[in-house]
């Protein structure tokens, strides 16, 4: 595995970076100013230092629209692409003054008439603007989330690989269930769902990606409540209903799959019914998945297969960081106005739920075509003791 840093491969990210500038010309952005670490990637191609939590906007990253030039926020050069020169960088400073100075060396800074910004606080709400005295400053956030709402061919490459490797993580997280499962007839004790995540980030690190998109991988279902996870020591027991949710972060693009196992004889009716309840949402939330579609029509999925919508988002771009749509019953007026167009790639969940069994949850992404969709994930799931695979739109 390599342990350089480097930067994005060139096409990938040219590819984005000319979504980027179109979308500054429709939005008449002469200057974009960036703070988000998803966007910095999405346009710099750069790797930068990853950064736990939460912290304050500072102007990381600046893409001038007349030239491309991209002006960025670095100490050093290792990981910076090779079309972004060494005196297009300028240093991380404690004293925002000096940014702002350093800003005012951009070549564009005295003559912008509009410049956006993904995000803003007070302090630089005060200070950009003598950075660039001539301009307007509007949001920016609109323009960028246009430009990666719809991908690129070297980003859905990217993205089967990302999703690649958590499939490998759920495979062995299941394999290790029921190693387990079959190991606890004598102990009487089952595998812990510490060991199950161990085992799903273990092999997402073997198949050559080390850094996950959640540590939370694996959870026991509850019986007595639909939304929450069943309390206890943390080990599965027979007739638990255990649900993996495998993501990975691969050179800054997310991919997700999540399944639900059961453990121990539950080839019953009611565990046979609650996945076929499971089954026919999942169809309806393909289905729903078309070009020219809005986006609210993934929440109604859940209304025409009879199913409670939850408490989760039912659907979310997959891309660098977390894309646009959110759908979620929260969002419902915007879900109803955002069309599904050829390109984006979305992760569905379907989530169905039965007192005194347990929930069964899935996850697919799905890619919008031209003429319908492609559901990129292949991991099977439990059916009566055989496995579905997954079906293409």
């Amino acid at each position: 595995m390599a342990t350089e840093v480097l930067g994005d491969d060139r096409a990938l990210r040219c590819g984005r970076r000319e979504r980027v500038l179109a979308q500054m010309a429709a939005y008449d952005l002469d200057v974009l100013v960036l703070g988000r670490q998803s966007n910095i990637r999405y346009v710099s191609g750069a790797q930068q230092l990853w950064v736990a939590g939460t912290r304050p906007f500072a102007p990381s990253c600046v893409l001038v629209r007349e030239t491309g030039a991209i002006y960025l926020l670095s100490t050093w050069d290792e990981g910076i692409p090779e079309d972004i020169p060494h005196e297009n960088l300028y240093g991380i400073a404690w004293n925002p003054m000096n940014t702002v100075e350093n800003l005012k060396k951009i070549p564009a800074a005295a003559t912008a008439r509009r410049v956006g910004s993904d995000a803003l606080s007070p302090g630089f709400a005060e200070l950009l603007p003598m950075a660039f005295p001539n301009a307007e400053f509007v949001d920016g956030e609109p323009a960028i989330r246009a430009a990666r709402r719809i991908k690129t061919a070297e980003e859905i490459a990217a993205l089967r690989e990302s999703i690649r490797v958590a499939e490998l993580g759920l495979a062995a997280g299941v394999a290790q269930l029921y190693a387990g499962a079959a190991g606890s007839a004598t102990s009487g004790q089952g595998v812990s769902t510490q060991q199950l995540t161990a085992a799903v980030l273990e092999a997402m690190t073997a198949g050559g990606v080390s850094t996950p998109a959640d540590q939370d991988a694996v959870w026991v279902t509850d019986k007595d409540h639909p939304w929450r996870r069943a309390a206890g020591e943390g080990r599965v027991h027979d007739g638990d209903l255990v649900a993996f949710s495998s993501g990975v972060l691969d050179r800054g693009y997310i991919g997700e799959v999540g399944r639900t196992w059961p453990v121990g004889e539950v080839d019953s009716p009611a565990v046979r019914g609650l996945y076929e309840r499971a089954e026919r949402l999942r169809g309806h939330l393909i289905d729903a998945c078309r070009p020219g579609a809005y986006a609210g029509g993934l929440l109604a999925a859940y209304e025409a297969a009879g199913e409670p919508l939850p408490v989760t988002p039912v659907a979310h771009g997959l891309g660098v960081g977390f894309d646009s749509p959110v759908v979620s019953p929260e969002l419902a007026a915007t879900a109803a106005a955002e069309q599904l167009e050829p390109g984006m790639v979305l992760a569905l969940t379907g989530y169905v739920w039965q007192e005194g069994l347990g929930a069964v949850f899935h996850r697919d992404a799905v890619l919008i075509t031209a003429d319908g969709c492609e559901v990129l994930t292949s991991s099977p799931s439990w059916n009566a003791g055989v496995v579905i695979g997954a079906a293409n739109g």
